[in-house]
């Protein structure tokens, strides 16, 4: 009788891992905590499914954050062009958008999931749903899970697919990395990753909702640079968020304890002196008008207030009245907008955890566990992770692959 093999854990790494280990004509049993498959996938990409990234696999690497080269075996192995070939095998056609993310053609990520099960029904893999494991521990050459309704199944060999702690309505919650914690595994601490930011300065509760377009944000750790991000961000009753802001927290969640700073450049197409040229040439148009006037050609009008106050003019001063320190101080403003970093928005509304099981005890061309024989990882569980669009998904593809092709 073949050996019998668990894959704990039903969002796109176990799905493909349990898939291709059932390809191999492997006897596989998926078990899944939720009363469905793949549910964190379902909300990923608004509801779309940002499936994957159409740049070529070699640029992966730069948009991984968290141990790229751990990644090397995995995404030259299942690449983003495998995954949508995978998909269009069963009828699903792709479309590629802004920043080459790839989403199903019909712009429903439940018809991803449904792929996937028929994934992995035609390779013959057990499913088992609404099945929450409290406990794994091995016997001998065996793997003994304990669930929470008490039953008790035996397995040869296993992969943990488990998730991140991140969006715990979808089931991660970090069970997973109890589990490996048990078994031997060193744990990376676990932090949020592509989440909101909470800062120090009341005046952000002002613009509340404001959304800037075409704006860069620039990190600093003590007047050194880590980072900077062009795009668009948006004001929050707690600090700033949007795209640029979360793949900033990628970058700055790796120091701890530190003064970290954040910069906006409202800006960034105007150096210092074409700025401070286009400024005078308002100026000059509109001598006699206050300068909270002024700046509607130049600022949101809520935002205003914000730069005077900052700049520490008279709101109602005519600008053929403003000194010329006064508006160099300006143009310094505009350009640096500084913020003060207080801390991430809880793991709870992460898109990703960064951290997890240490790559150092996983083999990266088989993700099987280096501690303890028949016991493999794929996905979120793992301490990878890259910035938004469509990365992670990919990383979750292909270490799930590696683990099922190779246990």
């Amino acid at each position: 009788m073949s050996e019998k093999i668990a894959v704990i854990g039903g969002g796109p790494a176990g799905m493909i891992a349990a898939g291709f280990a059932g390809s191999r004509g492997k006897n596989v049993t998926l078990i899944e905590k939720n009363n469905k498959l793949g549910k964190k996938l379902f909300i990923t990409g608004k509801g779309r499914c940002n499936i994957t990234n159409a740049t070529p696999i070699d640029n992966f690497f730069d948009n991984v954050t968290t141990n790229k080269d751990f990644m090397y075996s995995g995404f030259y192995s299942f690449t983003n062009e495998d995954i949508i070939n995978l998909l269009k095998s069963y009828g699903l056609n792709v479309k590629i958008e802004r920043g080459n993310r790839v989403f199903p053609f019909t712009d429903k990520s439940d018809d991803v999931i449904k792929v996937f099960e028929k994934f992995l029904i035609n390779n013959n893999v057990k499913i088992l749903l609404n099945m929450e494991v409290k406990d794994i521990y091995k016997d001998k050459e065996e793997f003994i899970i304990k669930f929470k309704n008490k039953d008790t199944l035996r397995f040869q060999k296993i992969i943990l697919a488990t998730g991140g702690k991140s969006y715990p309505s979808t089931g991660s919650t970090g069970e997973g990395y109890k589990f490996a914690k048990k078994l031997g595994h060193s744990l990376i601490p676990l932090r949020p990753s592509l989440v909101p930011i909470e800062v120090k300065d009341s005046w952000v509760k002002e613009v509340q909702g404001l959304s800037l377009k075409n704006v860069n944000l620039t990190s600093y750790i003590e007047d050194r640079k880590i980072h900077e991000e062009f795009g668009e961000m948006v004001f929050t009753h707690y600090g700033i968020s949007g795209p640029i802001v979360l793949s900033m927290s990628n970058y700055i969640n790796k120091y701890k304890n530190k003064n970290i700073k954040l910069a906006i450049d409202l800006k960034p197409a105007l150096s210092e002196e074409k700025l401070d040229s286009r400024i005078l040439r308002d100026f000059e148009k509109y001598k006699n008008k206050q300068i909270k006037n002024v700046l509607k050609n130049l600022l949101p009008q809520r935002l205003i207030p914000i730069i005077i106050k900052k700049v520490e003019i008279n709101e109602e001063k005519p600008v053929n009245q403003i000194t010329r320190t006064e508006r160099i101080k300006l143009v310094y403003t505009l350009k640096n907008l500084f913020l003060t970093f207080k801390k991430f928005r809880p793991i709870e509304e992460a898109i990703i955890t960064s951290g997890g099981v240490s790559t150092q005890e996983i083999n990266s061309s088989t993700m099987e566990s280096k501690i303890v024989s028949g016991l493999y990882f794929a996905g979120e569980i793992i301490d990878v992770d890259a910035l938004t669009g469509g990365y992670n998904l990919q990383i979750a593809y292909s270490t799930g692959y590696l683990a099922g092709t190779n246990i």
